[in-house]
């Protein structure tokens, strides 16, 4: 059994991964931590990760990246494993959750979704094939509350198609203020932002008389809320480390 804290328990995604939990028999939730603590939760909710009265195997975190040292603070002294979901993070803050992961174990991604990470590896395939005779675009939509853009996904999957091209590619964010010819060595990245779109990411193979297109949308939420709690059970005693969809997958 893998004893779960939910960091962000009251909002949108926190209960999502509540309900998930719920209905699974390897997991349970021992509490939560949301500054809407008080909110009718069927677990105790806790303003900060220092007040809880128990000491999980695994904390999620759909929060806030403002939120990331208190985090990294519990999980330090306490040897607690984290699954990080949060997006929007500075390369600081990437930079910290390596270190962490020296000391415990961590699960971190720019996306939950088992789809997403397919979608990233099909994108290495498409690279290994065209090579560099097609150009690269990738287009990433999502609800007007989002406010990080372009997404921690648009970027991940930049740089994975970036690695697998062995690097030299250029992000390109903001077409309109760039006055010349498209580079072959550039990546668009375009962002839009509208209703309640959950998640939708397309990468563009653009050749002469042919484009190739790699899509992937989300409608619902819980496709992340689904693979975060994945990722907490197979967290559960595992030696420090940094973790991603990859080894879940391969241990799957």
């Amino acid at each position: 059994m893998t004893n779960i804290v939910i960091c962000g328990a009251c909002g949108k995604m926190g209960k999502n991964i509540a309900e998930i939990i719920d209905g699974r028999s390897d997991c349970r939730t021992v509490a939560g931590v949301d500054k809407a603590a008080g909110s009718s939760t069927e677990f105790p909710v806790v303003e900060k990760l220092g007040m809880l009265e128990v000491r999980p195997d695994v904390i999620i975190d759909f929060s806030h990246p403002s939120l990331l040292d208190e985090l990294l603070d519990y999980c330090l002294t306490n040897g607690t494993a984290a699954v990080i979901a949060t997006t929007g993070y500075t390369e600081a803050q990437i930079a910290a959750i390596h270190k962490a992961a020296e000391s415990v174990p961590i699960f971190f991604t720019f996306n939950m979704s088992l789809g997403i990470n397919l979608l990233a590896g099909l994108a290495r395939k498409a690279v290994d094939v065209l090579g560099g005779q097609f150009d690269i675009e990738i287009l990433e939509k999502h609800h007007n509350q989002k406010i990080d853009a372009p997404s921690g996904t648009a970027l991940m999957l930049a740089n994975e198609i970036n690695d697998e091209a062995g690097g030299g590619y250029t992000y390109v964010y903001d077409r309109h203020s760039v006055r010349a010819k498209r580079s072959q060595k550039e990546i668009g990245i375009s962002a839009v932002r509208g209703g309640t779109i959950v998640g939708e990411h397309e990468i563009i193979f653009a050749g002469q008389d042919e484009v190739i297109t790699l899509r992937h949308e989300a409608y619902s939420k819980k496709v992340f809320a689904v693979g975060a709690v994945n990722a907490a059970v197979f967290l559960k005693d595992k030696s420090a480390g940094l973790y991603d969809m990859n080894d879940l997958i391969k241990e799957g």
